[in-house]
């Protein structure tokens, strides 16, 4: 015994994730204290394991093996010894360690490099100029807002369980679902590419300008940051093909780099000015100079407050970085509130002093020449800003011609600084490391859409190279996109694209926080708790808004694009369950409309036949499937119902309801699927009415297929079929029963092509002659044609053009009979088709009875193509067709020997059997249906469906008496036959109240 539980927890701690290549993979270091827990049971059972992380565990990342607990079976009835598998053995493959980042390096670094980018040096002092000091800082705050408070919501889904690679797509779609986060993923895999060009065209600027400054121009000013440019993006796909490991290295080496450029700034400005700088606008700290500045100047085509936010912006958006590489990190989930919060603040705290600094020592204008001084020209009147520290500007200032200051020359940072070649070097470490940390997170993310399969023709790209998964292939996209738009030369066309795309992207975060919040799932539990549903919503609103305050056009490109890929996703349906918000949002809206509805008292007018079919598996029935979910699909309930016998359910498989459930959906069709294991056809039928739905979503009208071999199957079978007709009639159940003339079970079919199924059902007979298939196809199915084996087409799925559906509304049942075949000329299929009703009169009264019956119809507002009454259904019936009644129920007849005995008794031990007596009482009735059949073959020829009032069965009633009546009304109609009884309670009314 002991053996055998050490070899079942061997077993139950095999390893389902054995990494590919040839290598294990060591992801840190193993606990090997936790080793020695992994034989602890619990006492309830030697076999039954105690609470252990590794059964809840996904994979392998935190380090130890995954397990697999017991199933019930096992625990249940414990296996010979000899039947366990072997126990996984070490395989003596050599374990390589992962590239792993801690939250500093691979998070609050990374961050702040990408924050602090081109726009901080190039464009930061520009802008102070354009919006004085009070709107920039207002900008400033203004979008440091929204950044916090989409950190906060990054912090708080991060932390709500494990988060793999893939970043900012990662997120969304597993909380929003793929509707909304495929197509914020491919967006945001764009802009991660266009503000990879935004940083490298700011890099190729300042080198060009140290060109300039050097006389040693290539082309022209446009042409030289194309050139630059793109030798410079080629240089950065070098450094990723290098791996995470040499990128990390190089981010190093960028932010000391940075950091040394801004203590070399702080550090200039409090360095008086000689000469050359005053002549550039640079005076040191002056009051006159900090007031001047407060006040806004725009000028130029882009002087305008919300053209300076969206320019700014770009150097706000590097707070994903680390959340883009978060499977490259140590601790995500830790380590994405620290690194990205600390990372705003210190970038914030940097941009304020800046702005504040350069709009305290330089002027807005300056000549850069060193004859404008008072000291040389003491007799020219002046009466500017730089008047007042001895230089005149006015003559620039008046021609708009000044090369320097705040708002004319960008490299202002580089004059400020107490060395401008530090300062260039900052300019280049910041943009060649915001360039770098783009390149790298936007193949990141794109690869992990890819992986996802959710758009088509895009898994080339999501293939991993390395130890570490390199995507190689979406570093090639990324670096042609980029450099395509680094060909524009122009970085403020740049900037104001990628502000509309990172603005989207922060919006749906922000959303996918709140939505997540208020629907209140229970698998909702993020460890960061620092954050408000609220807030994030108000971020939401706020990013959507101001994407079209900045540039309206490239906001609506971008809503059209999100929609397109959206409706895209929505029509596709991918086969993806990630536990997303929409989904609990989906249950709790389900749940409130339940309750309230179970409020609502019934209304006649509110009626809609809900359905409870008996179909067995769905997929062998799917004729009896299609014609009903045509009629219900997007207005009432719908359930499948597959009764299983108790005898047989051993050999259903357990993983069949989520088989058919699927089967159903890619045939697209709204049904419920249930299964109930019971003893008989009628036992199953009784507790399905009764159990079925939930408050006022519960069935009123019970449909089957005609059970065609009721002739030769079991006596018991038939007597089961048609009690179970019965007890739904005392149930105040409609009753519906579809006919067809190949019958309704395809299972013969499906068996014989090779494609069996799942499900093989005895409770529902291979009793009918299968539906051959046919070859008239229809284009505007709504079913599934995307080559599923299981998918048989029927006539339901066909269009039905202008035949007609001929009602024969024998009996007055409440409406049903009228209602359903309405429902169906809703449908596009059946739109066309005309409703004809047959009624039954005399001679003498027809036209009083077609008048009669038209008033009624018309109160009931049903457009009705013709109204027939039928005045000869008195007539006798062809004599063959009679004998062929007498030849149906002649094997269910009492033999003359048995009719002399106790004729009570034989019927109660086989209530299927017929005396002379039962014939005799039913004859003039089978003589009407037999000759109602005829009428209905004559007149509905050419119909696409046959409607007929179902009899109701009288308690004394024999199942084979009752059967072969059902048999003689319907018998050689080409078209299907629907048999339908309401309950006789009113489902239509020409009241409106």
């Amino acid at each position: 015994m002991t053996r055998y539980i050490a070899r079942i927890g061997k077993f139950n701690s095999g390893d389902s994730n054995i990494p590919p290549q040839g290598v294990s993979v060591d992801m840190g270091e193993v606990d090997y204290e936790k080793e020695k827990d992994k034989g602890k049971m619990s006492f309830y059972n030697p076999m039954d394991p105690v609470p252990k992380f590794e059964f809840y565990a996904k994979d392998t990342w935190s380090g130890r093996i995954k397990s697999t607990r017991p199933s019930l079976d096992l625990l249940r009835k414990p296996p010979d010894t000899d039947d366990l598998p072997p126990p996984p053995e070490d395989d003596g493959r050599p374990k390589v360690k992962l590239v792993r980042f801690g939250w500093v390096l691979g998070v609050m670094i990374r961050c702040m490099l990408n924050i602090w980018g081109v726009i901080m040096y190039l464009r930061l002092p520009w802008i102070t100029s354009q919006a004085g000091i009070i709107l920039t800082c207002v900008i400033i705050l203004m979008s440091v807002t929204i950044t916090t408070i989409t950190a906060t919501s990054v912090s708080a889904i991060s932390t709500n369980g494990k988060v793999y690679s893939g970043g900012t797509y990662f997120m969304i779609s597993r909380s929003l679902g793929p509707e909304l986060g495929a197509p914020i993923g491919l967006l945001f895999a764009f802009a991660n590419a266009l503000a990879c060009s935004l940083n490298t065209v700011g890099f190729a600027e300042t080198v060009r300008d140290v060109l300039k400054d050097n006389n040693a121009q290539m082309v022209d000013d446009v042409n030289d940051v194309r050139i630059i440019g793109t030798i410079t993006v080629v240089l950065l796909l070098c450094i990723t093909f290098g791996g995470m490991a040499w990128e990390a290295k190089a981010q190093i080496l960028f932010f000391i780099a940075l950091l040394l450029s801004l203590v070399n700034y702080f550090v200039g400005t409090f360095i008086p000015p000689g000469i050359e700088k005053q002549a550039m606008g640079v005076f040191g700290y002056r009051a006159e100079i900090f007031v001047e500045n407060l006040l806004p100047s725009f000028r130029g085509k882009d002087g305008s407050f919300f053209r300076m936010f969206s320019i700014f912006f770009p150097s706000a958006t590097g707070i994903l970085s680390g959340v883009n590489i978060c499977g490259d990190l140590k601790d995500p989930s830790g380590g994405i509130p620290k690194g990205t919060l600390l990372a705003i603040f210190w970038t914030t705290l940097s941009y304020l002093l800046i702005l504040i600094t350069v709009a305290a020592t330089v002027v807005r204008d300056a000549s850069g020449s060193l004859n404008d001084s008072l000291a040389l020209n003491s007799s020219i009147h002046c009466s500017g800003l730089g008047c007042k520290f001895g230089w005149n500007f006015d003559e620039c200032e008046q021609n708009h011609t000044c090369n320097f200051g705040l708002a004319n020359h960008f490299q202002i940072l580089a004059t400020v600084s107490g060395s401008g070649h530090l300062i260039t070097i900052g300019i280049f470490a910041a943009t060649l490391s915001s360039a770098l940390g783009f390149l790298v997170s936007a193949p990141k993310i794109f690869q992990c859409l890819c992986n996802d399969n959710i758009y088509p023709y895009i898994g080339f790209f999501g293939k991993g190279y390395g130890k570490n998964n390199e995507p190689l292939r979406g570093y090639m996209l990324m670096f042609i996109i980029a450099l395509a738009f680094i060909l524009i030369g122009d970085l403020n066309t740049i900037a104001p694209l990628i502000s509309n795309f990172f603005l989207c992207s922060y919006g749906l975060i922000n959303f996918s926080c709140f939505h997540a919040t208020v629907t209140k799932s229970p698998g909702w539990r993020p460890q960061y708790r620092y954050f408000n549903p609220w807030t994030s919503l108000f971020a939401a609103f706020l990013s959507f808004v101001l994407m079209f305050l900045f540039t309206w056009w490239a906001a609506l490109v971008t809503f059209a694009i999100v929609l397109c890929l959206l409706g895209y996703v929505t029509y596709k349906k991918p086969h993806v369950n990630w536990g997303t918000s929409y989904q609990a949002s989906f249950y709790n809206m389900a749940l409130s409309f339940s309750m309230s509805l179970s409020g609502v008292e019934d209304h006649v007018k509110n009626f809609r036949p809900q359905c409870l079919v008996l179909t067995g598996p769905p997929n062998f029935r799917p004729a009896l499937v299609d014609f009903v979910g045509t009629f219900t699909k997007n207005i009432s309930l719908m359930i499948c119902g597959n009764i299983i016998m108790e005898d047989e359910k051993s050999s259903f498989p357990q993983h069949s309801t989520d088989l058919l459930v699927d089967w159903l959906n890619q045939r697209k069709v709204r049904s419920f699927y249930t299964s109930f294991t019971a003893e008989s056809l009628k036992e199953g039928a009784h507790h399905l009415m009764q159990a079925s739905g939930l408050g006022k979503l519960k069935p009123n009208t019970l449909v089957l297929g005609y059970k065609m071999n009721w002739q030769e199957s079991k006596p018991e079978s038939l007597q089961d079929y048609v009690d179970t007709i019965s007890d739904a009639f005392d149930s105040s159940y409609g009753i519906a029963i579809l006919r067809m003339m190949d019958g309704l079970d395809v299972m013969d079919d499906l068996h014989s092509a090779g494609r069996s199924s799942a499900i093989d059902n005895p409770a529902f007979d291979a009793d009918e002659v299968p539906q051959s298939e046919k070859d008239e196809t229809d284009r505007n199915s709504d079913a599934s044609d995307d080559g599923s084996n299981e998918q048989v087409r029927s006539v339901f799925q066909m269009k039905q053009g202008r035949k007609s559906i001929d009602i024969y509304w024998i009996s007055d049942d409440g409406g049903l009979t009228l209602l359903v075949p309405y429902l169906l000329t809703r449908r596009n299929r059946w739109k066309k088709s005309k409703l004809r009703v047959f009624i039954l009169g005399g001679r003498e009264t027809m036209e009083d009875d077609r008048k009669d019956m038209k008033m009624l119809l018309k109160r009931f507002r049903l457009e009705i193509e013709d109204i027939i009454v039928i005045t000869d259904v008195d007539k006798p019936p062809l004599a063959k067709n009679l004998q062929r009644y007498e030849e149906y129920i002649a094997p269910f007849r009492l033999s003359e020997e048995q009719s002399g005995g106790d004729v009570q008794e034989l019927k109660r031990l086989s209530p299927w059997k017929v005396s002379d007596k039962d014939l005799e009482a039913i004859k003039p009735k089978v003589q009407r249906t037999v000759r109602l059949n005829e009428i209905i073959k004559k007149n509905s020829i050419n119909a696409a469906l046959v409607v007929i009032s179902l009899p109701v069965p009288d308690v004394t009633c024999p199942s084979s008496l009752y059967m072969s009546w059902l048999d003689v009304l319907s018998y050689g109609i080409h078209c299907p036959v629907l048999l339908i009884r309401g309950n006789q309670e009113n489902v239509m009314t020409f009241y409106c109240q």
